[in-house]
């Protein structure tokens, strides 16, 4: 019994070592299956990404390639122009001495000339003073008392002779100078003509229906106050049909209003605090618009290097007017008339129309000024870096400080073609009628003046004066002093032209 239960563990343990064996050998090449397998796939991995690698560095190799003969190519084209205008200078440096060479021959001749000329007159001279001395020996009077008596007995007609001869070279000028002004100004205007459209201080607001109106309305009436105490502006509603009046003298202000209203009905949300965050939106997008306008106006006109705050009020501009007219148009007006003049008269057009463009951006200040526009706008321009030239031809354009370039009067000019064209401006119908009155005064206070008309919407004064009482060549001074007054007292658009009447009319009956 007990040899038979030893040898059945002896049978299970030589079973159990026979098992495990025949398992460890199964699980060995499993195992080694399994690594050679992996191996194998690591090499196919290893060599696909060889392959890209040398695929990325072949297409990278190429790339520098193109990149190196670009460069290669930039470098020759360089060299070439370096070559070129080393030719040049060469050319130049020979043309200079050449020209130098020339210069130093004739200076040679002319001192020569002058060294002869200084002989000759001292010759001459020698001459004079013995035929001098012969014609006093002659006459018994020294050459101090024949010039007096000459000149004593000349002296009227000299004074008629030159009256005369300033009178007809006066004319001449006046003549030469307003034909070929008035064939440059011409030539300007017909070049840069534009459009005008006067401004105007309402704005109307188009809606569907009055149940749009009412809800903008808002019960009783907080809506459109709140809207007009966030915009600081005036609205009325009145029974017109489909329209809200949006009033102001402020053109940013409407227009916040009007693209506010625009949202709110676009929106249909209309209360107090929702107007007061549209209205904000709304100054946000405005204010953006205007460095856009100011960005696309200088690029327009092709002026460059302007400040970023430069830029910004030029494009406030677009919502400012001056008697009517639009501050922008008009600015951008002037600045292409500016260009063409100067072009005209052989200046620098590109400066002429950077200070055409500035003139009057002392119109739309941030904060204010008790200065002149003029003044301010120079001040402003001096703040931001613009050129001396540029300054002063900007403060100069109204006569406020004296011109130092030829920049400033084409400005001047410029500004007031612009001003005065016929539908450019508009006036007040009170403030017309005193400028003619006053103008007519102006007149009406010299002596012998009878009679004066303004005409041409005050762009001409005729003033008659009694032929008795005014000679001709008192009538040319008292036209030069009429219109000196003006331009001291008086502020107008333009030019006005004094025509002095003077005429003699005798009345007979026959019976």
């Amino acid at each position: 019994m007990i040899g038979t239960i030893i040898a059945a563990v002896i049978a299970l343990l030589v079973g159990f070592g026979g098992g495990y064996a025949i398992f460890r050998y199964i699980a060995t090449g499993k195992y080694k299956s399994i690594l050679e397998t992996a191996a194998k796939d690591a090499e196919v991995i290893k060599e696909k990404k060889l392959l890209e690698v040398k695929e990325k560095f072949i297409n990278k190799k190429s790339e520098l390639e193109k990149e190196v003969q670009q460069r290669n190519q930039k470098i020759q084209q360089s060299e070439n122009r370096l070559k070129q205008r080393e030719i040049s200078l060469n050319q130049r440096q020979e043309e200079l001495s050449r020209r130098r060479q020339e210069a130093d021959q004739m200076q040679q001749h002319i001192d020569s000339e002058k060294k002869l000329i200084t002989a000759k007159q001292a010759e001459l001279d020698k001459m004079q003073e013995q035929e001098r001395l012969k014609l006093e020996e002659l006459s018994g009077l020294s050459a101090e008392e024949a010039k007096n008596r000459l000149v004593e007995s000349m002296k009227d007609q000299a004074k008629l002779d030159a009256a005369s001869y300033v009178n007809e070279i006066i004319d001449e000028a006046k003549l030469n100078a307003n034909m070929q002004a008035k064939k440059i100004v011409i030539q300007t205007i017909q070049r840069v003509a534009t459009e005008t459209a006067i401004e105007n201080s309402v704005s109307v607001f188009h809606i569907d229906n009055d149940e749009v109106k009412g809800r903008i309305i808002g019960r009783e009436g907080r809506n459109i106050r709140a809207l007009e105490a966030a915009t600081g502006v005036e609205i009325v509603v009145d029974d017109t049909p489909e329209a809200i009046v949006i009033s102001a003298f402020d053109p940013i202000r409407r227009e916040v209003c009007r693209l506010a209203l625009h949202q709110l009905v676009a929106d249909g949300r209309i209360h107090p605090a929702r107007i007061e965050e549209v209205v904000a939106k709304v100054k946000k997008q405005l204010e953006n618009e205007i460095i856009e306008t100011g960005r696309r106006t200088a690029i327009d006109l092709g002026i460059h290097g302007l400040h970023p705050e430069l830029i910004r009020i030029i494009g406030k501009m677009k919502y400012r007017s001056s008697y009517g007219q639009n501050l922008l148009q008009h600015a951008r007006e002037t600045a292409n008339l500016c260009a063409v003049m100067a072009a005209e008269l052989g200046l620098n057009p590109k400066k002429a129309k950077r200070a055409g463009l500035l003139h009057d951006i002392g119109k739309v200040p941030d904060e204010e000024s008790e200065l002149p526009h003029a003044l301010y706008g120079a001040k402003i321009a001096e703040k931001y870096k613009e050129k001396p030239d540029i300054v002063n031809a900007i403060a100069a354009h109204h006569d406020e400080v004296e011109m130092q370039t030829l920049l400033a009067p084409i400005v001047q000019v410029c500004d007031a073609i612009s001003g005065a064209r016929p539908g450019a401006r508009r006036e007040i119908v009170e403030a017309y009628i005193k400028r003619l009155n006053d103008l007519e005064a102006i007149a009406m206070s010299y002596p012998g003046v009878t009679k004066t008309y303004a005409i041409q919407a005050g762009r001409e004064l005729r003033v008659i004066v009694g032929a008795d009482k005014m000679s001709d060549d008192d009538s040319s001074k008292l036209s030069n002093e009429i219109a000196t007054k003006i331009q001291n007292e008086m502020t107008y658009p333009g030019q006005v032209k004094i025509t002095v009447i003077r005429e003699t009319r005798s009345v007979a009956y026959a019976k």
